[in-house]
């Protein structure tokens, strides 16, 4: 469980990502929202994980390019059942970012990805980074969700500046 200067180091970093997000153009800023939208949309009305509703969308400039969202890989079963066994769940699901990235079958270098509805986790920045992606789009992270993920997400930003990729959190 991270400590209370872990989250208030998180914090710093994330205001400084927010600062850099506030700097950006107007324009970018509404294709940023309208992307976020679409995935927030996508994330609530496809992803069976009745806990956690996520979805990764990733673009080339303004042009869609790949979608995926949480879930079971193709062709295994995802009976309710499966979702209510927590351990179970955890071992199976693939994450939104994966299947974005997965889906899209193409040279993602130079992309954006959007998720919902929060930023990526650490295991799915270093696959994030690794496809080439240049820029991650997200929401802060919802108030009940934070303190949990603090650490994990500290450490996903860390590893996004480290390799140049830049993080706004909307």
């Amino acid at each position: 469980m991270p400590t209370a200067e872990m989250c208030r180091e998180m914090e710093l970093l994330f205001e400084q990502v927010r600062a850099q997000g506030k700097r950006a153009g107007e324009d970018q800023l509404r294709w940023d929202r309208d992307f976020l939208a679409m995935a927030e949309w996508f994330a609530l009305r496809k992803s069976k994980d009745p806990s956690t509703k996520c979805c990764g969308i990733i673009t080339r400039g303004r042009e869609f390019v790949s979608m995926g969202y949480n879930g079971f890989a193709k062709g295994v079963g995802d009976s309710p059942e499966r979702y209510a066994d927590r351990e179970r769940k955890l071992r199976r699901v693939v994450h939104a970012e994966i299947n974005a990235i997965v889906f899209a079958r193409q040279n993602l270098e130079g992309c954006t990805l959007y998720t919902w509805p929060f930023m990526p986790c650490s295991n799915c920045a270093g696959v994030v980074i690794n496809a080439g992606i240049k820029r991650v789009v997200a929401p802060e992270t919802p108030a009940e969700k934070r303190q949990r993920w603090a650490e994990n997400m500290a450490d996903a930003a860390e590893q996004f500046a480290e390799a140049g990729v830049e993080l706004v959190i909307l």
